[in-house]
């Protein structure tokens, strides 16, 4: 399984807002941070201003801000508002199906749990979790010293 671009674009959002709440940020300066497409950053941006997690101000001297607190939002969530197909294989979707093994099949049991098995974790985890807390003024070049235990 892999996550749309979408997906991964819509992460990247979010958490360069949560990296930087105390500011409004641009849509330009994702674009350029991230070296992605202004205009695919636009359509992300205005569905996640509809879903309620970005505050978007327009104009001159404008931006967008996160609308909640980064431990309110869940990755889970994120993902599935973000993603257009969790079907794994195609027995997943009964009306679509064309496979003669299902009636025989344990396979799309075994997905179903993965499948579920992965939001558990998506689910258990913030923005919060995923964004590294700002280094303190002088303490940043020490800090990409240091090697992190994984």
């Amino acid at each position: 399984m892999r996550l749309a671009d979408y997906t991964d674009y819509t992460l990247r959002v979010l958490m360069y807002c949560a990296t930087h709440g105390d500011r409004l940020v641009t849509v330009g300066e994702i674009a350029e941070q991230h070296r992605l497409s202004r205009n695919h950053l636009t359509k992300i941006v205005t569905d996640l201003g509809r879903q309620g997690l970005l505050e978007t101000t327009r104009g001159r001297g404008g931006g967008l801000r996160l609308l909640k607190k980064p431990r309110e939002i869940r990755i889970g969530d994120v993902v599935r508002a973000a993603e257009t197909d969790f079907r794994l294989v195609e027995c997943f979707d009964a009306d679509t199906s064309r496979c003669t093994l299902t009636a025989s099949c344990r396979m799309k049991s075994l997905f179903k749990a993965a499948l579920l098995a992965y939001f558990k974790e998506l689910d258990a985890k913030t923005l919060a979790d995923i964004v590294a807390p700002a280094a303190a003024p002088g303490r940043s070049a020490r800090l990409r010293r240091q090697r992190v235990p994984s």
